[in-house]
């Protein structure tokens, strides 16, 4: 996986191979922050990253300036991975082994851009759970956006807050947003 913008711009982080993740490609995290570029300053941004994997995601927003940055995974090796890799790029990025749904419960903090990228056989009442808590839960700060990555056969655009989506080969990404 490659940091496509920002201070490491270019710079190539390899995963273990054991760890059970699937990379955003780089042309589908391309195309979500140059829709995200167009709406936020992401040197103001504090980010949440469920179902974190390899960090991918995380270390783009890190590259970018993001202020805060939470990833979140379930899997040991993947959070130490993350932390090993945000200490030698010296990013700020809190790595925090959880169940992600047990953690959006819990957590008090508030997000400008919360994203998750759960594995794309989730059942279809887990998926719709993420923006059920996160808006029940008030987790986005004003004017913040909830992006869901998943594949192009499952559909989320029946859930409450959802907004639109945008499709990248066999990957989607579905936003949601509460209403003004």
């Amino acid at each position: 996986m490659r940091i496509i913008s920002g201070k490491y711009k270019g710079r190539r982080i390899t995963a273990p191979k054991k760890l059970p993740i699937r990379p955003t490609t780089d042309m589908a995290k391309e195309a979500l922050f140059n829709i995200l570029n167009n709406s936020y300053y992401f040197e103001d941004l504090e980010v949440l990253d469920l179902f974190a994997g390899s960090g991918n995601i995380s270390y783009e927003f890190g590259s970018r300036g993001a202020t805060k940055i939470v990833s979140v995974d379930a899997n040991f090796r993947c959070i130490k991975f993350i932390s090993a890799t945000a200490t030698a790029l010296e990013l700020e990025i809190e790595a925090v082994k959880s169940d992600v749904f047990a953690y959006l419960e819990k957590t008090t903090s508030k997000f400008d851009i919360i994203f998750a990228d759960p594995p794309y056989d989730l059942s279809p009442d887990k998926f719709a759970e993420i923006p059920k808590l996160t808006f029940d839960r008030a987790l986005l700060q004003e004017g913040g956006v909830l992006v869901i990555e998943h594949s192009k056969h499952t559909d989320l655009s029946h859930l409450h807050h959802f907004t639109q989506q945008r499709k990248y080969g066999g990957s989607v990404f579905s936003f949601f947003e509460a209403a003004p």
